[in-house]
């Protein structure tokens, strides 16, 4: 007898064993002791978020090749869908609002030097979006050697460097876009990726407004960070400055 039952579906493979829920639903390790009843919802929200992290990253492998081969079609579906998964891992993070910070407080030292600035997968995908700065760079070097994933992220060329290498491909430069009705495909995906830009900011902004309102603007971060100061220096951090830059042609600037 095959594996798979008459309609070539693999036998004894339903919902929980499909998605591994039984080792899944495992993972939430409260460490509080007794265990705080809002442990839970912290420690879910940010294993959420690093799931969704996974799929960022796994869909960034798809853009970054359609990019390169000068796919604007494709790099175009490719950015909408990671700039949906932005949405998604920015919006779970209004869980966290119904956190009062007493009851953070409560458990907080619980959590040991782990800090979200730890987030290895965050890290790539800050790397794969273009960040190279003096302060970023500091930043990863404050935890020991680069992780392997991180290090692969640096030695990409930047999302920026792939859009104007295929505006090369394609003869036109990114002024010719906004000025022609030609490059309709090309106009869409510069502004998607500046779309995702504005999320990945939108998603910073949230985070240090959520870290002021549980434990305040001025209190360090766990694992020696410096909380929500360390996050504000994030905000202003571009991505495309050239895309950003072209705007003020249009109104006599440089």
């Amino acid at each position: 007898m095959s594996a798979h039952d008459s309609g070539g579906e693999p036998r004894g493979i339903d919902y929980g064993s499909y998605l591994a829920l039984e080792e899944l639903l495992e993972l939430q390790r409260p460490r509080s002791t007794p265990e705080h009843p809002d442990e839970l919802l912290f420690i879910i929200v940010h294993q959420a978020s690093e799931l969704w992290f996974k799929v960022i990253l796994h869909e960034f492998d798809a853009l970054i090749t359609r990019l390169a081969s000068g796919d604007a079609p494709a790099s175009l579906q490719a950015i909408k869908r990671i700039n949906g998964l932005v949405g998604i891992v920015t919006n779970q993070l209004s869980a966290l609002d119904t956190l009062p910070p007493q009851r953070f407080a409560q458990f907080r030292g619980y959590l040991g030097s782990s800090s979200g600035s730890q987030s290895i997968q965050f890290r790539a995908i800050e790397a794969v979006s273009g960040l190279r700065e003096p302060h970023f760079l500091h930043a990863l070097a404050e935890h020991g050697p680069i992780p392997a994933l991180v290090q692969r992220a640096l030695e990409r060329p930047t999302l920026q460097a792939l859009f104007e290498s295929l505006l090369t491909k394609h003869g036109v430069t990114i002024e010719q876009i906004y000025t022609s009705e030609k490059h309709t495909t090309l106009l869409l995906l510069a502004e998607e990726l500046l779309e995702y830009e504005q999320g990945f900011a939108r998603w910073r902004f949230l985070h240090v407004q959520l870290v002021e309102r549980i434990i305040g603007p001025g209190t360090g971060g766990t694992g020696g960070t410096l909380g929500a100061k360390y996050l504000q220096k994030t905000i202003s951090q571009r991505f495309f400055p050239d895309l950003w830059a072209i705007r003020a042609k249009f109104y006599g600037g440089p």
